[in-house]
Order: C-alpha cells, then structure tokens, then sequence
C-alpha cells in the first residue's frame, strides 16, 4: 500500500466536495482525474524510481504530490516563491528528472537518477546543525504510522467517533513545507476533506474557517502572532482548537490568542524525520490549563529522555519514536535507539515537554529555517564587506529574526538589494548592524552566542 490509497480509500463519494480553496471546491472524483491524468504524463516523460520536482503551493501541491505516487515516483517539494536561482540549485541538488510548475512538465537532460529505494514517497529537507539543507526520505509505509500514531487516540474519542462527515481539515500552511503535507495526507487518512490556502492572510483564514465552520485547524507560530495583532478580526467562531506547529509558540503568544478567541492552543513538537511525536489532547487541555506553552506530552509508543540536564533539568531531547525515516545518519542515534533532536528540552512532574532552545546556531523564523552561512555567504560578495556574521535575533512574533553584523563600509541598500536577489525573503536579514570587528574566540571561531547576547 501506498499513500495514493488515501484518494481512492477516501470515503467520500466522487461526487462530493473533497478539495476547497477560497475561490472553488473540486469533488473526490475531479482530483482524481487530475492527479491521474498528471500521473500518466509522469510515467511517459519520466524514467523509473527518479525524484520529480514539484514547484507549486495548494491545490496544484497537492495534485502534483499524488501524481507523483500514481506514477511511482519520488515527491520533492519545492518552495515556488524562492528565486529562479535557488529552485534550479535545488533541483540539481537532488537531480531531479523533472521539474512540474502546475500541470507542465519539464524533462532534463542527461537524466541520471539516483537510485532510491522502492517504498520512498517523498524527499523532504531538514538540517540539523548543518550549514546546508540536508534531503531526507520518507517510505509510504513510514509515513502512514507517523499519521496513525496521533489518528489512532482521536478516532477512539467518544465525541467525535460518530461525527459524520468529519469536520475540514484546513491547511493554512505551504504544500512546499512538511508540516502542510503532514497535515493535508492527515485529513484524507481520516476522511476529511481539505481546505487549502496558497497564501496566509488573517482574512482569508477568517473567511474559510467561518464559511466551512472549522472547530480545530493548525497554525504555525507566526500566524498566531498574525491573528493576535489584527484587530479587524472580533471573532474566529466556531475555531474551538489551534495546533501550533513548525516551530515553538511561547506561552505569551498562546495566552494572548486563548483569552482574546476563547480557543484553546494545542502546542506539538516533531521534526521531519520523525514526525510528530509530542503533542496536545483535547483531555490534557481541559485537565491542564496552566501548562499552556509546553508542547505537550509524548504520543504514544513514544519515549523521550533529557541528555545531560543542567542543574534546571535542562539538556537535549532525545526521542524514540515507533518509526522514523530512512537514512538518519549514526551519529543522530544513541546505542539505546533515542535520537538526538538537536534541541534543549525539560519535563515536568507531570510529563509535560518544554522546549527551552536549540543546540545550534540555526535560525527558526517563525518555522521557515534560515542558515547563517548562506546568508553570510550572499552578503560577503558585496562590495565594501570585510566581515559578516548572521545570527537569530528574538522576536515576539516569529520566535527569531535573521539580523547581519557587518564590518566594512558597504551601504545598507547595496546588502538588502543582494540578500533580496538570492535568497528567498524570510532569509533576508531585518537588520544589518556595524561592527569594527566580530568577537572570536582563540580558535578565530567567530562567537555567535555572543553577538546574540549583545542584540537581544
């Protein structure tokens, strides 16, 4: 079985509304027939076992994803609002067969396709305290169980096991980004149908959640943020539940939103490797409301342990999840099967996770992450710049916010200019700050932490 059997398992009839955006509604049998008719095209135009790059966001994601499956082929996402330069470097990266902007396929040659394995679904990016992205795979298989492990307590809830048809699921994330497929496979594994946004916009959130009468959905952190500082927005009934996702919400954040929408938010944690496997239950909600911020407690079959903790309890989680995807590398795994997270982590009496920060330098602006060295890399090409240094700065809204110390004498347009033409714009530093020299340490190591520490 493979994760094209969602389509066809859904329980929908073909003629019932599976797929909203906010201008139109495509029935069960409607997407079917395009990602069938995609999915031939991919099989005529593209060799066996290959990784195809879909470029594109919602309904044409979505339809490019499963066509992929139909084909027997590789997904890889890619961001559509990336500069030309960044998506062509990234389908060379994972030598793509082929490149799909919504329905057109664009074949290249010479075309040597590394070899996969047969059960891959999908290559997705992820970090780690690597300067570079880093592509990982995720088998069919694998990925279902990720989904089964959060479905299986909720298709056991009294309350919604007879609630037919199941409410929406609305995806007001990209389809480029994990968390969007995560959470677009997670609707039709439970027989939902989807509501998807290309774009965030409190508005726009505000309409569907109204119009299709959503009672959960998630949001990343920002779009909290977003929501809690539009003041045109008096009400988000009847939204009941918010999963904050991709990133840590500070308890800040997840009171300001609970008290000003009477919707209570449900904080997660996971990575792309291992899915999620912290998370909220409506029970744990109504018992635990003075533990708004923590991101939960561990999904079942999954076990966490603190590395190391301070003298606070705090060190790196650990986890052990039932599954995982296939090419951790060993030095991510410990002798007793826990894999290291990268992340600073406590647990309190009652099993509650907090997540305190990260190991390393890597910048999460409100979930999208932002590589120093990348950035650095762009800003030192400029004429005028001695030295660069990128470090997160913390923001309220976004959790960090990229921020430049430069030393020389290249003007603030001449760097915005440069970082705007080669990076996509959540890379793109807030600030760029003057410094007659960067603090290094005796290695010559320029010292991050504390130039973070001097901005905060």
């Amino acid at each position: 079985m493979t994760l094209l059997d969602l389509l066809a398992d859904h329980p929908f009839g073909d003629d019932d509304a599976l797929v909203h955006t906010v201008d139109r509604a495509l029935t069960k049998a409607e997407v079917i027939d395009q990602v069938t008719t995609l999915g031939r095209r991919l099989t005529r135009e593209t060799p066996e076992a290959c990784a195809v790059a879909i470029v594109g966001d919602g309904l044409a994601a979505l339809v490019g994803m499963f066509a992929c499956w139909h084909a027997e082929r590789v997904f890889v996402p890619i961001n559509p609002r990336q500069p030309a330069s960044a998506i062509d470097d990234a389908v060379e990266r994972i030598n793509a067969a082929a490149t799909v902007v919504r329905d057109v396929i664009e074949p290249h040659e010479p075309n040597q396709p590394k070899e996969l394995p047969a059960d891959t679904a999908m290559m997705l990016w992820t970090s780690g305290t690597t300067s570079t992205p880093k592509p990982i795979l995720h088998a069919h298989a694998a990925y279902r169980e990720l989904i089964d492990r959060v479905l299986a307590p909720l298709k056991g809830a009294p309350n919604t096991a007879q609630r037919w048809p199941p409410s929406p699921n609305l995806i007001p994330v990209s389809l480029a980004l994990n968390a969007g497929i995560y959470n677009a496979v997670f609707g039709l594994r439970a027989g939902a149908p989807l509501v998807l946004m290309d774009r965030f916009s409190t508005a726009e959130f505000t309409t569907l959640v109204q119009r299709h009468q959503i009672r959960s959905t998630v949001l990343p952190p920002a779009a909290i943020a977003m929501l809690n500082d539009d003041t045109t927005i008096d009400s988000l009934a009847p939204l009941r539940y918010v999963r904050s996702i991709t990133a840590p919400l500070s308890p800040f954040q997840a009171t300001r939103f609970t008290e000003r929408f009477d919707t209570f938010v449900l904080n997660s944690y996971g990575q792309a490797e291992i899915g999620e496997v912290i998370g909220w239950t409506s029970a744990d909600a109504r018992a635990h409301p003075d533990k708004i911020g923590a991101a939960g407690r561990p999904h079942a079959g999954v076990d966490v342990t603190i590395d190391q903790p301070d003298a606070n309890n705090v060190g790196q989680l650990l986890v052990r999840p039932p599954n995982h995807a296939v090419d951790l590398t060993p030095d991510r795994l410990t002798n007793d099967g826990y894999i290291r997270t990268g992340d600073l982590a406590r647990v309190d009496p009652e099993g509650f996770v907090w997540i305190e920060g990260r190991l390393s330098d890597l910048i999460n602006r409100g979930g999208n992450k932002v590589f120093p060295d990348e950035v650095e890399e762009v800003l030192a090409a400029v004429p005028g710049v001695t030295e660069v240094s990128v470090v997160g700065r913390p923001d309220d809204r976004l959790g960090q916010v990229p921020v430049a110390v430069i030393v020389g004498d290249a003007p603030n347009e001449a760097l915005e200019s440069a970082a705007r033409a080669h990076l996509v714009a959540y890379k793109v530093p807030v600030a760029f700050v003057r410094r007659a020299e960067l603090p290094r340490s005796e290695a010559g190591k320029v010292l991050r932490r504390q130039l973070v520490e001097e901005l905060s």
